[in-house]
């Protein structure tokens, strides 16, 4: 029998996924959740930032990263260097300030176009799910386990279920075009 929540899930996951990629992207406020896709190569691994210290905003313009051994604090400064941020961090011992810049008109239509395309790829794999679940559906009725009625009724659900997910990926990115926007 066919599942459409199955793939309903699968379009939740990456939405959340399009959330978090979202959240990493510098507006003109300080945020912890920036750091989140930067990793750092300590032991021998990849590491993220909030696993090497701990991570504070104590000022709206300003991220404070308490590294907790002295080593590792030039990692961390070279992997934020090396990061798309545009973030240019002061070391005081073991402590990283990171001043947030304001944004400029310049950088604010470029993070709109990033935005935007972010949003597509993640509109794309929304796709490629339901065109997944479609051709699940067409195997089902060749094997004669679903009417072609059936088959019918669920392409309309998974559809349903696909236009509620685009729907929710263009507010997410109005919203935090609005967000960048905003001066």
């Amino acid at each position: 029998m066919f599942d459409e929540k199955s793939y309903s899930l699968k379009m939740d996951k990456t939405i959340e996924v399009f959330s978090k990629e979202l959240s990493s992207l510098r507006t003109g406020r300080a945020n912890s959740s920036m750091l989140d896709l930067i990793k750092v190569d300590v032991y021998g691994q990849q590491m993220p930032i909030n696993q090497i210290g701990s991570i504070t905003t104590p000022e709206p313009r300003t991220i404070n990263i308490q590294v907790w051994d002295l080593n590792n604090v030039t990692l961390v400064d070279a992997a934020i260097k090396k990061s798309d941020l545009g973030l240019n961090p002061q070391i005081d011992g073991q402590l990283i300030r990171l001043p947030v810049p304001e944004l400029n008109e310049e950088r604010r239509i470029e993070l709109k176009k990033l935005i935007k395309s972010i949003g597509e790829k993640c509109k794309v794999s929304i796709r490629n799910i339901r065109r997944e679940a479609n051709e699940d559906l067409k195997k089902l009725l060749k094997l004669k386990e679903i009417s072609e009625d059936d088959e019918k009724s669920f392409e309309k659900k998974v559809q349903t279920i696909t236009d509620n997910h685009i729907k929710s990926v263009d507010e997410k990115v109005s919203l935090k075009e609005k967000e960048i926007m905003t001066v």
